[in-house]
């Protein structure tokens, strides 16, 4: 049975997606890296510490620290978000469904907690949230399971016990790792990908997300 949800941050709460690829486009440039949309899209659901790492062992660049290209990556996020981020269409509709069902839900993200916050104060849902777990302050990032099970222990509720949203195959690897039900909603690029397949359910939107859906997840054993 169901009895908590945790939702991933990025391309599940709020279309932030392509500003991470424009943020890590720009910031990359001044480095004398030109990263493409594809070549982004390998990092994607890693934490920004992952994917540096990951690029620096490719280019070796010089000039700039690790933690410099970081900072300036988080600073751009920042003003992107405040400026330009939307809701994923269709989120408040699926947040509203557990609300109404008083499930506890909790956000178990990659993005460091301050990206976080402010997405969700920016659309004044922060009070609805009992948990929110940043890979930041966990030992190992997506795919590992540690953050999903760190989010499960802070509710207080067995992970098997609760479903996750995910849109990215490493967050949805870690949820899965974790013994949670899974929901995927993969990139249009994505979809038909047989990779997302291990999930208990696919879905093109969360628009998509009713409570037939919640009904047949909440079946599964």
């Amino acid at each position: 049975m169901i009895k908590a949800v945790i939702f991933d941050f990025d391309g599940i709460i709020i279309e932030s997606e392509p500003l991470w690829v424009e943020a890590e486009i720009a910031v990359f440039k001044s480095i004398g890296i030109e990263l493409t949309p594809e070549l982004c899209r390998h990092t994607t659901g890693l934490n920004t510490q992952d994917t540096l790492e990951y690029w620096h062992g490719i280019y070796k660049w010089t000039g700039k620290s690790i933690f410099q290209v970081y900072k300036e990556i988080m600073e751009t996020m920042q003003v992107l978000i405040l400026e330009r981020a939307d809701l994923k269409e269709g989120y408040l509709d699926v947040l509203q469904l557990f609300v109404d069902k008083r499930l506890p839900v909790a956000v178990a993200s990659s993005s460091p907690l301050k990206l976080i916050t402010t997405a969700l104060k920016k659309f004044h849902l922060f009070e609805f949230f009992k948990i929110i777990s940043s890979a930041e302050n966990e030992e190992h990032g997506k795919p590992h399971p540690a953050l999903y099970l760190g989010a499960a222990r802070k509710l207080g509720i067995d992970p098997v016990n609760c479903l996750a949203f995910e849109d990215s195959f490493n967050g949805a690897i870690s949820a899965k790792a974790a013994r949670m039900k899974l929901v995927t909603i993969p990139d249009s690029h994505d979809f038909t990908s047989t990779r997302f397949d291990f999930s208990d359910l696919k879905l093109p939107s969360l628009k998509e997300f009713r409570e037939k859906q919640f009904e047949y997840i909440n079946s599964i054993n």
